[in-house]
């Protein structure tokens, strides 16, 4: 029986990568810069050279069910990455072969927010779910939509773009789509550093402690958080207008799949209530009745340094 998997989530950045045994504990984990290899086969290489030693001392390749792979724009049917904008492998990359060609094991290949819902399925607070959607809130907003008990893929594998969604149309544009009033655009990290340069910019005799920061590099959704906590009105502000509109578009996923649970992952989490307390707010009061009070709204259990790889080793656990 194998005891061990893989599990690897491939970001913009790092990429981030693991032993898991089947309890869910990782037992080796590691990081490489993720575009720094040219060639996705020069990338793929880098990787075993890594994981080759560890594989060994776990048994050898016998001891593994296979390789877990979360990335941007990863399709679970095919198998490939497409059209990733964050990566510079361009066009369709056949990921799932080039891992098994390379590493003789079985490969499977998930969207990263889908990944982290399955971590929270198997590992996290979804743990006795069959019913729940995971939103992750970082520099993008991603989501994974589970329902009885599995993750909902469409016709394609591309289904659960929740983040691409439109909650204010024609309103802020998202350069990396072209498309104006997204969700992404507004409930990110990303999104909360253009509301507050928006409300400096709308509010320039008002006061506040973000004007000591460079709006070019320094204004950043931790700064924000920063300055919040200190009583800061427009910092505030900026958490209460983002909880607004991600509440909003959690009503309406909510409308759409009656989920048990919303769980909220990624950095912006760590603003804990000043997050949480207004989207909350925002999402009871744009339920319809029968809804209200029903959906809990938490925050992963799951640490986020771990929840990555587990959520991409999960893969191959699942029957």
């Amino acid at each position: 029986m194998s005891n061990y998997a893989i599990g690897v989530d491939i970001g913009g950045t790092n990429t981030k990568f693991g032993i898991v045994d089947r309890n869910g504990e990782i037992l080796y984990q590691d990081r490489m810069l993720t575009n720094e290899p040219d060639d996705v086969q020069d990338f793929v290489d880098e990787l075993y050279e890594k994981l080759a030693p560890m594989i060994e001392k776990y048994g050898g390749h016998e001891n593994f069910i296979g390789i877990g792979v979360g990335a941007p724009n990863g399709n679970f049917y095919t198998g490939t990455i497409e059209y990733a904008p964050n990566l510079k492998w361009k066009g369709i990359i056949p990921l799932a072969k080039l891992f098994h060609d390379k590493f003789k094991l079985h490969a499977k290949l998930t969207n990263d927010a889908n990944a982290a819902a399955m971590g929270e399925m198997m590992y996290g607070c979804a743990k006795n779910m069959k019913h729940f959607i995971t939103i992750t809130l970082g520099t993008g907003v991603g989501s994974g939509i589970v329902i009885d008990g599995k993750i909902v893929l469409g016709h394609d594998g591309f289904a659960g773009e929740l983040g691409h969604t439109i909650i204010r149309p024609g309103g802020r544009l998202h350069p990396g789509t072209g498309i104006r009033g997204s969700l992404e655009s507004y409930a990110s990290a990303t999104g909360v550093r253009e509301t507050a340069i928006e409300l400096l910019s709308k509010n320039p005799k008002e006061e506040s402690l973000l004007r000591d920061y460079s709006i070019n590099d320094l204004i950043t959704s931790k700064t924000v958080y920063e300055c919040a906590i200190k009583g800061d009105n427009i910092a505030n502000e900026v958490f209460n207008f983002t909880g607004q509109i991600l509440g909003e578009a959690l009503a309406n996923f909510i409308l759409f799949s009656s989920p048990e649970a919303i769980v909220l992952f990624g950095g912006l989490t760590k603003a804990g209530n000043l997050i949480l307390d207004p989207t909350r707010a925002a999402m009871e009061a744009n339920l319809i009745k029968i809804f209200k009070n029903k959906v809990k709204l938490i925050f992963s259990e799951l640490n986020e340094a771990d929840a990555a790889i587990l959520g991409a080793s999960a893969l191959v656990w699942e029957k």
